[in-house]
């Protein structure tokens, strides 16, 4: 029997600024929400930033946000805001790149 506690879902939306775009970015968080078993979304925004939707538990969104901040090599990240978003169950399965932002 599993006694393991199912941690509360939350949504949250990152928005991450700088060189952000064009540096593999996206492929970058698609592996780190994969690997932290977060679903939702990642894509590009006409603006130059990089929109970043995810559905999981709180530690796990928190680990995302460091790891948005520090981005992968040839990116510059400049800032990342963040806000609660609402569950979107059209995301929540996978973590998928997006390409209508």
């Amino acid at each position: 029997m599993d006694y393991a506690v199912q941690q509360e879902q939350k949504g949250k939306r990152f928005y991450v600024s700088g060189t952000v775009q064009g540096v593999g970015y996206r492929y970058f968080v698609q592996r780190g929400a994969r690997y932290l078993k977060l679903a939702g979304y990642v894509r590009n925004l006409r603006d130059g930033r990089v929109e970043v939707y995810a559905i999981g538990g709180s530690a796990a969104l928190a680990l995302l946000g460091e790891n948005l901040a520090r981005g992968p090599q040839g990116s510059s990240v400049t800032g990342v805001s963040e806000e609660p978003a609402e569950i979107d169950l059209r995301f929540a399965d996978a973590f998928s790149i997006e390409y209508d932002g």
